[in-house]
């Protein structure tokens, strides 16, 4: 359980010895401790004299972070060497050592020095959680126990693509209309601090009474002036305090998911890519030989949405007593009609991962159809919102002009 817990790369230790001819050799490893860095160099034949940890660089630069990305291209990369009769080792020296970021250069070859020393693959994934989920390491350990790795690491690079590209689809949705909103704030916010005062200094020289739009223009300008400190850092706040709250507690976590669900347009493309998650999930864990019970903790862990994994995990619980699937997914109230007569469907005829692996690609083909429509009918109408903020506040500058210069 404590290797599980793992996270951080194993230190890297410097050494020296004596090769097999005698002769004085040194260089690099990373491992766990000394002890297991000079038993692995006995294993390649050298003598060690000295072992010790390498230190710590005082302006070393920072290393990349992995990303899931990097994830999915080690899954497919592992998966065609092995599948072109490479074996094990000499595919994760290869993919190591040709990596572009340092940083998961580091942690292949520690998994690699990891399975030299007699540890299973799965086990030495397993050291990096962070990294390589539960599902990962279930589906590699019952490739290594059915003796079919090979195929097993296919289905994982699938699945990690599939999954990968629905997760960017979903941010794209999430992310576009965010970022257009602050862009607008501030614009807005640049207009009321430091354009607007330009003409109320140039209006104080009227002696004539302002019209009232212009006056409530002005009169927010100086509100943003005089607490523009206070306005941005209610809004940053409450951004990280809602984002730590979501961490911290399950509560507003539900909340917050639930509401995301309701949210017009983006609710149907977070409920879809929640389906498509569960469904592919699924279907690759089933494929794989995992039970039916089993698979189902994973699934719920992939869904993305608390509300869906809250529900798989019920309908885990009315699974292990006997219920079909497609019942326990009928009573659950999260699932369409036409998903549930697929998974009905595909019990009967014992060909439950392939309807899934249908309903997941039907699903991930909606939530791109759906970011594509949303992006195109978003567009005009931020542009009419934007038009009408600018517009209304330039309309608001020149009113009063406008009528000097008819009384003139």
């Amino acid at each position: 359980m404590a290797q599980n817990k793992k996270q951080k790369l194993d230190p890297i230790f410097l050494w020296q010895g004596t090769d097999k001819q005698g002769r004085r050799t040194k260089g690099e490893m990373s491992g766990p401790n000394a002890n297991l860095v000079k038993a692995l160099l006995r294993r390649q034949g050298i003598t060690p004299i000295k072992v010790k940890r390498k230190p710590k660089e005082l302006f070393a630069a920072k290393k990349p972070p992995i990303k899931p990305a990097d994830i999915a291209v080690f899954s497919r990369m592992l998966a065609t060497m092995m599948s072109s009769g490479v074996p094990l080792m000499q595919s994760m020296q290869i993919i190591g050592e040709g990596h572009e970021n340092a940083s998961m250069q580091d942690m292949i070859l520690a998994i690699k020095a990891d399975v030299e020393s007699g540890t299973s693959l799965a086990e030495s994934l397993g050291k990096y959680p962070f990294h390589f989920d539960d599902l990962f390491v279930n589906l590699v350990n019952a490739g290594e126990q059915s003796g079919t790795l090979e195929t097993l690491l296919h289905e994982i690079a699938i699945y990690k693509e599939k999954t990968e590209a629905l997760k960017a689809k979903i941010k794209k949705a999430l992310v576009y209309p965010i970022s257009i909103l602050v862009v607008a704030f501030v614009v807005t916010a640049i207009l009321m601090i430091f354009v607007i005062p330009q003409f109320e200094s140039l209006f104080a020289g009227f002696g004539a009474e302002l019209p009232a739009l212009t006056q409530f223009v002005i009169g927010v300008s100086q509100f943003f002036q005089q607490w523009w400190w206070l306005i941005f850092g209610s809004i940053i706040g409450s951004v990280y305090g809602i984002m730590e709250a979501k961490k911290r507690s399950r509560k507003v976590q539900h909340f917050f998911d639930r509401m995301l669900l309701k949210v017009p347009v983006i609710g149907i493309i977070m409920e879809k890519g929640a389906i498509a998650r569960f469904a592919r999930t699924f279907a690759t864990m089933f494929k794989a030989g995992v039970p039916l019970v089993e698979a189902m903790v994973s699934v719920a862990g992939a869904t993305g949405n608390i509300v869906f994994s809250e529900g798989t995990m019920e309908m885990r619980d009315e699974v292990s007593t006997g219920t079909q699937l497609n019942v326990a997914m009928r009573n659950s109230e999260l699932f369409p009609n036409m998903v549930i007569q697929m998974v009905a469907i595909g019990e009967e005829s014992g060909a439950l991962d392939t309807m899934l692996a249908k309903v997941a690609d039907f699903y991930e083909s909606e939530v791109d159809d759906a970011v594509d429509n949303m992006t195109a009918l978003m567009e005009p109408l931020i542009m009419a919102f934007l038009g009408v903020v600018i517009g209304t506040l330039v309309i608001a500058m020149y009113l009063p002009i406008f009528k000097l210069g008819a009384v003139v």
